[in-house]
């Protein structure tokens, strides 16, 4: 099969399926470049975070994760700053789901223009078809008008007709399977990011609880000195 052939055949609209191709498959490779697990999840980075907030080292951790560029570092950013803002559990937990939202956003970014792509190009396809068929039987009406109605004149345009369909599906398929993927990936990307932000906001809570016990041990104590007999 010559597609190039068919291409010319099937008209204008074959352009407009050719443009959402294009433009499907750009934002396909850029968002594959931007959903790498380096840039949204570095597993490396989020386990050091999290022993040096189990160390009390949090002020440290807050740097490390200022100077980091990923999506879970801006979320445990906004942990750390309410921790050290005195915050309480519900408070912390709360920054972080708001960071969440703007970084769940992010990284749905431009992830439904493949999904429109691949709704749209068969409906273009179609539309094509529809315009050739109505050709079709314009040129048959004129054909008979004139007594030189045959097979052959209805037989080719509606193949050419049906090249718009075939096209459309071509791309529509393609796209439909990489915006799942895309779609699947997002999905494991952000279940990992609640999961390792929550687990900084536990050990956050961990640390606010031990707080609490010394401040009351110190508050026992210093009753305890007072009351004491002299």
């Amino acid at each position: 099969m010559d597609l190039a052939y068919f291409f010319e055949q099937g008209g204008p609209l074959m352009w407009a399926i050719l443009a959402g191709a294009v433009i499907g498959l750009f934002v396909f490779f850029e968002r594959l470049y931007s959903l790498q697990r380096g840039r949204v999840v570095p597993r490396g980075f989020v386990d050091r975070i999290r022993a040096m907030v189990a160390k009390g080292r949090t002020s440290e951790a807050q740097l490390l994760c200022e100077e980091n560029q990923s999506s879970i570092a801006r979320m445990m950013v906004a942990s750390l700053q309410a921790f050290a803002d005195g915050k309480s559990r519900a408070e912390i937990k709360e920054a972080v789901e708001e960071v969440g939202g703007r970084e769940v956003a992010h990284l749905d970014k431009n992830v439904e223009i493949i999904g429109t792509v691949a709704s749209v190009s068969p409906l273009l396809g179609l539309l094509g078809t529809v315009v050739g068929m109505i050709q079709v039987f314009q040129r048959f009406v004129d054909a008979y008008a004139q007594g030189q109605a045959t097979p052959d004149v209805f037989a080719e345009g509606i193949w050419t007709a049906l090249i718009t369909t075939a096209y459309g599906l071509m791309v529509a398929i393609p796209m439909l399977i990489l915006y799942k993927f895309l779609q699947t990936r997002n999905d494991r990307l952000i279940v990992e990011m609640e999961e390792d932000a929550l687990g900084i906001v536990g050990l956050l809570d961990e640390s606010l609880l031990e707080q609490a016990r010394k401040r009351a041990s110190e508050r026992a104590g210093d009753g305890g000195s007072d009351g004491a007999p002299k």
